[in-house]
């Protein structure tokens, strides 16, 4: 980490000691600040991300162990330096049981405070590197947990284990709740890249000018509320995996940003000019019919080749219906250690209704039901009743209810117009986006 992005904030009442403290670490290339009272630190606190806080004992009002306290409590990963005047070893011991990294007396000694500043950076990041090793493992103990033994996901872990050894790209497609950023995952623990952090995207939660910040970083000042310098999910994914998810939905200029991106590997921060280099994998996902999106012109058709490298097409629930007794399985057990609760399994009943029903929302709609069902049930044994209500359905159709003739009508549509987005939604008299939301909902899909 530059020095520059190192952030030091000091508290004391003192003028020349805020002044003279200050202005050593500014000259040494710190991001400096300070404030004359703990409120103003706390305020201070507030408004920007600090490493080190230098904080004097007595102060006016509270004084520099209430304020080191509030700090613990508020913002853990701060290193607190207390200074004080009246060394005594009640005073340390005091600090030191408070979470203070150390203590210094007046009159301050500059070198011995740059090399315990240095001491508390070295200890910053180690807990960091600690916490990403922790972050690591728990990623790769996330990545075993695609539960099913049908065929269709059997083929899905044979492709993944194919891929996963490679840095080739890979667009993993499938309906909402199928489980893609799981399969993401998976392949990223079995490359070689598994080591380093996989950093998810959701590239249809944000517009157009927050996904740019949230992928390439920006500087401080790039526009208004950019206190501060940050970093993009693409410097972040050095050595690693950026998982794109819903990348369907990327607007047309960062489609073109992306691309060069991923071609090069080389980017510049929002607002900056400096160009920094980034040693990636790209693993994609999308719910959506990215060739038509290609043919009406929403998404670059030199981008869709550049993602398009390896696919894995997941199966809905209903494709696989032999998954959903394991997988309701894996649920109750998983949910019954996070609730402390002993639920045995599900009563033959019960079981029937979650085979039966269709769960468009896929596996994360199961999940949901057996997560509300262990809420309400009161023995060992849920039943029945004790599932949401969308499903007892027992999910045998006739066809005459208004949803199964919409869903049909829809699909005539799209396919008299060859899958054309724009013109079956003018036939429909409806606008392309809620046509959208209706081919997911029906999970619809062209035929090869």
């Amino acid at each position: 980490m530059n020095k520059s992005e190192i952030g030091i904030l000091v508290v004391d009442d003192e003028l020349i000691v805020r002044e003279s403290l200050s202005k050593w670490f500014r000259e040494d290339g710190f991001r400096v600040d300070a404030a004359e009272s703990a409120a103003a630190a706390l305020r201070k606190l507030q408004a920007g991300p600090w490493n080190i806080m230098l904080v004097d004992i007595k102060m006016p009002g509270m004084d520099g162990i209430e304020l080191l306290q509030r700090v613990r409590q508020t913002s853990k990963d701060v290193v607190v330096i207390v200074i004080t005047a009246f060394a005594t070893v009640d005073t340390a011991v005091k600090a030191l049981k408070e979470g203070a990294f150390d203590y210094i007396t007046k009159p301050i000694d500059p070198d011995y405070l740059d090399h315990m500043v240095d001491k508390a950076l070295q200890q910053q990041l180690l807990v960091r590197e600690n916490q990403k090793l922790k972050d690591t493992v728990s990623e790769l103990s996330e990545a075993r947990e695609i539960v099913g033994e049908s065929p269709e996901m059997k083929k899905v872990m044979d492709l993944v284990r194919t891929v996963a050894p490679t840095d080739t790209t890979v667009m993993i497609r499938g309906e909402s709740g199928t489980g893609k950023e799981l399969v993401a995952r998976a392949i990223h623990a079995g490359s070689g890249r598994k080591y380093f952090p996989i950093v998810t995207v959701n590239c249809g939660a944000m517009t157009e000018s927050l996904l740019e910040s949230e992928l390439f970083g920006h500087e401080r000042g790039a526009f208004t509320g950019a206190q501060y310098r940050r970093k993009g999910k693409v410097e972040l994914a050095d050595g690693g995996t950026l998982f794109l998810d819903e990348v369907g939905n990327i607007d047309t200029k960062t489609q073109m940003d992306l691309l060069r991106v991923i071609e090069t590997k080389q980017f510049t921060r929002v607002g900056g000019t400096e160009i920094l280099r980034s040693d990636f994998r790209v693993v994609c996902a999308t719910n959506k019919d990215l060739e038509c999106a290609v043919r009406e012109g929403t998404f670059r058709e030199d981008l869709y080749y550049r993602l398009n490298v390896f696919t894995i097409d997941l199966p809905p629930l209903r494709g696989r219906r032999g998954d959903i007794a394991n997988l309701a399985h894996y649920f109750l057990e998983k949910f019954s250690r996070q609730m402390n609760r002993k639920v045995q399994g599900f009563s033959p009943e019960a079981m029937q209704a979650l085979k039966a029903h269709d769960w468009p929302g896929n596996v994360r709609e199961l999940e949901n039901a057996v997560e509300r069902a262990m809420v309400v049930v009161q023995g060992e044994v849920i039943e029945r009743s004790h599932l949401p209500l969308h499903a007892l359905v027992t999910g045998q159709r006739d066809g005459k209810r208004l949803e199964d003739i919409e869903q049909r009508h829809i699909e005539q549509v799209l396919r008299d117009n060859g899958w054309n987005v724009s013109r079956s939604a003018a036939i429909l008299d409806i606008d392309r986006v809620t046509l959208y939301h209706k081919i997911e909902k029906f999970g619809l899909k062209r035929e090869q």
